[in-house]
């Protein structure tokens, strides 16, 4: 499948992703190519504006990336699945990361040295008792909102009640004296 077969209203017309399948398909070589690569062919085919490119380069990125077709093989180059035989591991297309260097434990152990250092006298625990005292206020005082809010609600819906049962009363009352 070519690019030439389309005219530039197809093209303009197609989906990113299938413009992508076709630019890969008629590469003889099989060779996997930059994402950027591939961004850069499909706006010269389809005359894109870069605002135009700007909002629909994400879903691109999501689409290529889902679409079992495409395949990475590691620094976002991409190439189709079907160049790459079926029993390849994954892990022979991707080179391997580079493992990460250790920190030092030194450091580690400079952080401890200083907390032994520091003396009860230095510990001001003055504050945290002051610190608990203005917490535990602040708590009783929202159990006090909650426990009023909870009240006057109570309250409402108590009164409703009264009303509720009064009205049938009423009702009771007047089909009691259309009987008579």
């Amino acid at each position: 499948m070519s690019l030439e077969k389309y005219s530039k209203e197809e093209l303009k017309e197609m989906s990113m992703i299938e413009i992508a399948y076709a630019l890969l398909s008629e590469k003889t070589d099989r060779q996997a190519i930059s994402f950027q690569e591939i961004i850069d062919e499909i706006v010269k085919a389809t005359e894109m504006s870069d605002t135009e490119l700007k909002s629909r380069i994400a879903q691109f990125y999501t689409d290529i990336n889902i679409d079992g077709r495409f395949l990475t093989v590691g620094e976002n180059y991409w190439g189709l699945r079907g160049w790459y035989p079926f029993d390849q591991a994954e892990e022979d297309i991707v080179p391997a990361a580079k493992p990460k260097k250790k920190k030092a434990k030194k450091a580690v152990v400079d952080e401890l040295d200083d907390f032994d250092d520091l003396e009860e006298e230095d510990l001001d625990f003055d504050d945290l008792d002051e610190l608990a005292e203005e917490e535990e206020e602040d708590f009783d005082d929202l159990e006090e909102d909650v426990i009023e809010e909870e009240e006057e609600d109570f309250d409402d819906l108590d009164e409703d009640l009264d009303e509720e049962e009064a009205d049938e009363e009423a009702e009771e009352d007047l089909e009691y004296e259309d009987e008579k």
